[in-house]
């Protein structure tokens, strides 16, 4: 596959370098653009071996990742790099397949994904949706791509800013307890490197818990909570200052807002 990435910051490396070590990409067929920073740019053609765009070249795929509110204006460069035969492929967040297909004019295959920042580790939890004009055989490479960096599944393009505000932005949300629990244990008297290793540790700990032992999570956690002991004096105070909730509201918030980013996106474009 011919493939054209437009955008090469961290995503774009990320893909780039998962689909290129499984071999779901060729260095000689993988071509790159980016709009501003050309010292990125020849950085990502140095260490993968790839190339510059080829201008007015179609391509069998072509890979939006660029910052969301940059699609609008490159809309007409990318036209010139469309096929009847190419899949679209976006990992831009709101911007929907349909919108997509119109602002570019173009009436074929166009996919939407949801990938997070731990594709740079090959631990993204990816989340891909199609419009009814993709073939089986591009289905598949679109699904291989992003299994390529982590697990990928099809879902509904209407679930999508859900799973956004879940595990497009968790890892942030995992940073952030990781963080709190870091900075209490200092508080307490623990030195902070240790701090920070023991809860690196404890949270791929639970997480290979989670992967592997095939239990709920809410299993897994009272295995770990005797009655009376530790565990349950600390999830006890956890319930007290209603921490479910507020991680309710805070998926609940980040799904409004990816929503709220979508509308804004097109009304922007209907203004142009």
């Amino acid at each position: 596959m011919k493939t054209l990435f437009i955008g090469a910051g961290s995503m774009a490396y990320a893909l780039m370098s998962g689909a290129l070590k499984a071999g779901v990409l060729k260095n000689e067929n993988v071509h790159v653009t980016n709009r501003a920073n050309q010292e990125r740019l020849n950085e990502i053609v140095h260490e993968f071996g790839v190339r510059h765009v080829e201008h007015d070249s179609p391509y069998d795929a072509v890979i939006l990742v660029m910052k969301p509110k940059d699609f609008h204006e490159a809309a007409d460069s990318i036209r010139t790099h469309l096929s009847r035969d190419t899949v679209v492929i976006s990992v831009l967040a709101g911007i929907t397949m349909e919108h997509i297909s119109d602002k570019l004019s173009f009436n074929g295959a166009v996919a939407r994904a949801m990938p997070n920042t731990s594709a740079a580790m090959g631990k993204s939890a990816t989340a891909v949706s199609f419009n009814p004009y993709l073939s089986d055989s591009q289905k598949e490479w679109t699904t291989t791509l992003f299994q390529s960096v982590g697990t990928a599944v099809e879902v509904a393009e209407e679930q999508l800013d859900l799973i956004t505000a879940l595990s497009g932005s968790g890892p942030a949300y995992i940073y952030y307890v990781a963080e709190l629990l870091k900075n209490a244990a200092v508080e307490l008297g623990l030195q902070e490197e240790l701090a920070k290793s023991l809860v690196t540790q404890t949270i791929a700990g639970a997480s290979a818990m989670l992967e592997e032992s095939g239990l709920e999570a809410r299993e897994l956690r009272r295995n770990v909570t005797s009655p009376g002991g530790t565990t349950e004096a600390g999830i006890t105070i956890l319930e007290d200052y209603q921490v479910r909730d507020a991680f309710f509201q805070c998926v609940s918030s980040a799904k409004s807002r990816s929503e709220v980013l979508g509308k804004e996106l097109k009304k922007q474009s209907l203004k142009k």
